[in-house]
């Protein structure tokens, strides 16, 4: 508890000339949210401080208090009372919002907005339990005698003990105020290893449809925020059993597929979440995981040899790509992620044997995406048998071997043919056109078989080819 007090005292310190302006004014100043909770949690803050207030100061009277303590102020979230800058101080970035009492009339997804003058009402109107605690920084800046410093109506504490994530009020009209919440369930349950409370899960199945009021942006920093935690499958079961995922990410729901008693084969969805929570937490590569069987259903298919998915990786890959625009990903990441999926069965031809060359096309198809690759090919190996799970590791530790290998003789970084397309059409005569591509592909198959070559043996080579050439 120690330790809980300093964090506690550290965040009034952080905002102590926040808290005497405040003060002096006549106001009072609860720091809420993220902060408090994670000092409870005993989880120290990153670089980037962040701290929220809450205050019954109006919105004319917080920007007046701010604005000689903050290098930056902006005022974005005016309209629902809060007010943000970075205090000169110390460069937290802080927020302050003033008490709301919301009417909820028919679940209407714009609540009216009312300011309020009960620190109880605003906390009640708070996501969920764990983030409905408020501390008093006035009270702990100004060293008052015998002054209640920290407010927990809902039993948050009790709650973040307990690792259940309830909600302060009733979730249904929660949800519908902003149905994003739904998705922070998912996420804070992950990230906090919490079970999410019966109530809660059965509110997000009755208004999953509310989701889609929400914006794709907004959507996809949550998802993002998901799949950074420690093992997002906790979040992620819970978007696909509550119809959340049918409404931005349909594909994963569509991964449980049915179980014939004839052709046994591992469920796809299980096998998902484990590639997921096995893979590092990089976005790219936790996407690719992700999505890697997204082609699985579209290529099912039943045969003597049992259940098969020809070609679901080219076709995951396409499906990947249309999911990740509709969520409006940068142009890079949904190449990156697409890329992944379509290449993370390449390695299981490596039983056959591959040449050098094979072992160089696998490297330049990968690009600077190799480790990644490699990360999900082994991350999608999650075999109970251990002898296959050996052999697998053991094969894939050969291969990583050979590449580092053909780095030490050979620039990989450049797999490129020996010359470009100026001097291939200064060689030949020729203009620009189909015919330089396909010099330029003889030249690369020549760089893949061989390795590197010197311009003047691509010259001569080059030369010797093209007059074989029906020009």
């Amino acid at each position: 508890m120690e330790q809980v007090h300093e964090r506690l005292t550290e965040i009034a310190e952080l905002s102590r000339g926040l808290a005497l302006a405040f003060d002096r004014a006549g106001f009072s100043l609860y720091a809420v949210g993220g902060a408090v909770r994670d000092a409870l949690l005993g989880l120290a803050h990153g670089e980037d401080r962040e701290i929220d207030f809450t205050t019954n100061a109006r919105p004319d009277d917080v920007e007046a208090l701010m604005k000689p303590l903050c290098t930056t102020l902006w005022e974005q979230g005016r309209a629902f009372g809060t007010i943000g800058g970075i205090l000169r101080e110390n460069g937290v970035k802080a927020e302050v919002t003033t008490f709301r009492s919301e009417a909820y009339v028919d679940h209407s997804r714009k609540p009216s907005v009312e300011w309020g003058d009960s620190l109880e009402v605003d906390l009640g109107r708070r996501d969920f339990t764990i983030n409905a605690l408020a501390l008093d920084v006035v009270a702990l800046v100004t060293g008052a005698a015998g002054v209640q410093t920290l407010f927990d109506y809902h039993h948050g504490f009790q709650d973040l003990h307990d690792r259940v994530l309830r909600t302060p009020a009733d979730p249904v009209a929660l949800f519908y105020d902003d149905p994003l919440r739904m998705l922070r369930a998912a996420r804070f349950a992950a990230r906090f290893e919490m079970r999410i409370d019966p109530s809660v899960e059965r509110a997000a199945a009755q208004v999953a449809d509310q989701l889609t009021k929400v914006s794709v942006e907004r959507i996809r920093g949550e998802l993002d925020l998901l799949l950074l935690t420690a093992t997002p499958s906790a979040g992620l079961d819970f978007i696909v059993r509550t119809g959340l995922a049918t409404h931005f990410l349909p594909e994963l729901p569509a991964l449980r597929l049915e179980q014939d008693p004839v052709h046994q084969h591992k469920d796809v969805l299980a096998h998902t979440w484990a590639v997921v929570d096995k893979a590092s937490p990089r976005l790219v590569l936790r996407l690719a995981a992700l999505l890697h069987d997204i082609g699985k259903p579209a290529t099912r298919a039943y045969s003597d040899e049992g259940v098969t998915f020809r070609f679901h990786e080219v076709v995951g890959a396409r499906l990947a790509r249309k999911r990740l625009v509709a969520l409006k990903y940068s142009q890079q990441i949904v190449d990156d992620v697409t890329t992944l999926v379509e290449l993370h069965l390449r390695f299981h031809t490596y039983k056959m044997g591959w040449t050098d060359k094979a072992v160089r096309r696998y490297v330049r198809d990968a690009g600077p995406l190799l480790d990644d690759l490699n990360e999900l090919t082994r991350c999608d190996a999650t075999t109970r048998n251990a002898r296959k799970a050996a052999t697998f590791a053991r094969r894939m530790d050969e291969l990583e071997v050979r590449v580092a290998d053909l780095r030490e003789r050979e620039d990989l970084s450049r797999l490129r043919p020996a010359l470009d397309g100026v001097a291939v059409m200064e060689i030949l005569g020729i203009r620009p056109g189909p015919a330089v591509g396909r010099a330029l592909d003889f030249l690369m198959e020549i760089r893949l078989d061989e390795g590197e070559i010197d311009p003047d043996q691509a010259r001569a080579r080059l030369e010797s080819w093209w007059a074989t050439q029906a020009h």
